[in-house]
């Protein structure tokens, strides 16, 4: 039986980006589920005695890491652009994914989100950003934005986050396969491989 995958992202995490464009034709065209899990990386990153994003923390690391976004951006013909402000907050959005996980429309939200901070540089951290993206993706931003912020939806990200750490994630894109830990944008076709075999 296939297992399914569980796709762990930030959607300030810059390679997230990558493998969001592309991890829901990935899953399809490989047979293997696909479940969309939200996280923060700011208490992963906290657990580990860092108090920024290690390619703000690095500055040589992070400046490779934004020559490599714009290559590994070409060759997957995304569009992309260094977003004035990095890391940006993404705490509605990120709830908003917890919360509605299974919705049909949670695919193009993500990749909505993504594209609005990597490729547009509009401040997802602002909820009238997140709500103009979901009107552009014709859901109904005030119901969906309502359960996200609700005490139970806020519970479901925390919880999660909470979960991560457990599972000992230490960065995003994350994937797991029954159990097994898979790092990095280019880890995901040996997840999907691994999922396959299960």
């Amino acid at each position: 039986m296939v297992k399914p995958l569980e796709f762990w992202f930030e959607f300030a995490s810059t390679y997230s980006y990558l493998s969001a464009a592309r991890i829901e034709d990935a899953c399809a065209k490989a047979g293997v589920p696909l479940v969309w899990r939200s996280f923060l990386l700011g208490p992963v990153f906290g657990a580990q005695g860092m108090t920024d994003s290690p390619f703000n923390m690095f500055p040589v690391k992070g400046a490779y890491m934004w020559t490599d976004m714009e290559r590994c951006c070409s060759d997957l013909e995304l569009p992309f652009g260094k977003p004035s402000s990095f890391p940006r907050g993404s705490l509605l959005a990120a709830r908003i994914v917890a919360a509605h996980a299974d919705a049909p429309w949670v695919g193009p939200f993500v990749r909505a989100v993504y594209h609005a901070n990597f490729a547009e540089d509009r401040d997802i951290a602002d909820d009238t950003v997140i709500a103009a993206l979901l009107f552009e993706i014709e859901q109904d931003a005030e119901a969906i934005v309502a359960a996200a912020t609700a005490p139970e939806g806020k519970a479901l990200l925390r919880t999660a986050t909470e979960e991560a750490l457990a599972r000992g994630l230490f960065g995003a894109p994350s994937f797991v396969v029954d159990g097994a830990l898979f790092w990095g944008n280019d880890r995901l076709e040996q997840a999907l491989a691994h999922a396959r075999a299960s």
